[in-house]
């Protein structure tokens, strides 16, 4: 793993000089704390020497020695042989790379793993402020019983907003908060079909999703999705002649080909749908990620007014706050609240105080940062594949979260048996698949630093040789820790 560093220079700026008050050590602490917490010192990045930090500050270097052994017995700095001192986040106890979570301290670990199989960002800047808001105001809400069924009216006036503001008018009557975008998804189409009726849902898509569907009794029908977008008139004959009751579509960077449907193509489906009384539920998760200049088309429900839009915290936000929330054409009917009282019976309340903290607050430059990172992921990701894998496929989406590449004459499975072996963990094209295929595609999340996804490319390229020479591999197909 290649680690990052951070200058004292570079430190200093960040921290904007000495942070006033006394302890002087204890105030040093807490403030490097908070960047690591936030994202702005990277997990494994190494940090400058006590004396050169000392130097840059114009502080003693006792003051900085005691900031790191503070910031060492709380857990969010290590000493390493040959690294000095390295960012990290407090492990849980008992936790190793077998027990099936994902950590958020993968960087910094000493098995120097790199988990890219969830596609999803760190915490952003401000969340910690963001709890601690929420917490302060939760006892106003302590009288009630604490069930908000269809969720906070101030959260939903918030998310009907986003929606006006994306060209899409919104009463805060049309939104339900869940508690994510699957079963956001999945209660709105347990509303609308009965099991055993047929959904129709992207080939490849959203594993998650596809999962949940089938569980509830429902029968896919696939509509394929190239890596350069669908072929709509090929989508909505498929749609004119099976008819069916609802379509899951995730038109807004796809997952996991990083697609975008274009307003005239949304139009075609549009039409297609109306003509078959067809609801769309439309996944719009990462509809907010752009990494390029683009003009984003219009939401869906633009295009087809029956549509119900989904959206989610997780994506936009951080996979930890477990809120999402579902739009509907009108205001919300009994058939989807009876599916979310005999469901888990409303989101959480202190999450949805975070959300619409972190919605409420002017995030402008935090959010321009944020893509600006991950721009600067995705393009060394690309860089790195053309350098070290010429032969492989792809798009490179203007946004979203992921590569869908292609590795011609390959099975990517067992690429990613390889790659595991060599501390790279990957989601392989069939776990994406409705039915069999894709054997040849994989998913390449740019949601770590730029160095390390080079250093992710350099591993899969590795693998690649591994199969390509016949290289045995004591690795074996198995569940990997989540796939999201």
């Amino acid at each position: 793993m290649i680690t990052a560093t951070v200058s004292a220079a570079r430190l200093t700026a960040l921290l904007d000089g000495l942070p006033a008050g006394r302890p002087a050590y204890a105030r040093l602490a807490e403030a490097v704390r908070s960047l690591i917490v936030d994202g702005r010192i990277e997990l494994g990045a190494r940090l400058p020497s006590e004396r050169d930090l000392a130097e840059a500050l114009g502080a003693s270097r006792t003051t900085v020695t005691r900031a790191y052994d503070l910031l060492r017995e709380r857990g969010f700095l290590a000493s390493r042989r040959g690294s000095g001192s390295v960012a990290m986040l407090p492990v849980p106890g008992g936790a190793s790379p077998s027990a099936g979570i994902l950590r958020p301290y993968e960087e910094g670990d000493d098995e120097g793993i790199i988990d890219l199989t969830c596609a999803a960002l760190r915490a952003p800047v401000g969340i910690e402020d963001a709890y601690q808001t929420a917490l302060e105001v939760l006892p106003r809400y302590l009288a009630g019983a604490g069930y908000t069924t269809v969720g906070l009216p101030e959260l939903r006036a918030a998310l009907a907003e986003q929606y006006a503001a994306r060209g899409l008018a919104t009463n805060p009557d049309q939104i339900l908060i869940t508690s994510g975008a699957v079963i956001a998804t999945l209660l709105a189409v347990r509303s609308l079909v009965q099991p055993g009726q047929r959904v129709l849902i992207e080939d490849p898509t959203f594993p998650n999703t596809a999962a949940a569907l089938r569980s509830a009794g429902l029968r896919l029908t696939p509509a394929p999705v190239e890596p350069r977008g669908w072929d709509v008139d090929h989508v909505a004959s498929v749609i004119r002649r099976g008819r069916p009751s609802v379509a899951v579509l995730i038109p807004d960077f796809h997952n996991p080909t990083g697609a975008l449907m274009s307003d005239a193509d949304r139009h075609v489906l549009a039409e297609a749908m109306a003509s078959a009384s067809t609801t769309a539920v439309v996944d719009e998760t990462v509809c907010s990620i752009v990494l390029d200049p683009v003009a984003m088309p219009a939401p869906m429900g633009a295009h087809a007014p029956s549509a119900i839009s989904v959206g989610s915290s997780s994506k936009s936000h951080w996979g930890g706050l477990r809120t999402g929330w579902i739009r509907t054409p009108g205001p919300v009917g009994d058939a989807l609240i009876a599916q979310r009282v005999a469901g888990d019976g409303g989101a959480a309340l202190l999450e949805q105080l975070v959300l619409l903290h972190l919605l409420r607050t002017d995030r402008v430059d935090a959010d321009r940062g944020r893509l600006a990172d991950l721009r600067l992921a995705r393009d060394a990701a690309v860089a790195a594949l053309r350098d070290r894998l010429p032969d492989a496929r792809f798009v490179v989406p203007v946004g979203g979260l992921s590569l869908w590449v292609e590795l011609p004459g390959l099975s990517a499975g067992d690429v990613a048996l390889h790659a595991r072996e060599r501390g790279l963990l990957l989601a392989a094209g069939p776990w994406f698949a409705i039915g069999r295929g894709l054997g040849s595609f994989l998913r390449l999340p740019y949601v770590r630093p730029p160095a390390v996804m080079a250093d992710a490319v350099a591993r899969l390229a590795g693998a690649v040789e591994d199969v390509r020479r016949g290289a045995p591999t004591s690795a074996r197909p198995g569940l990997t820790p989540l796939v999201a």
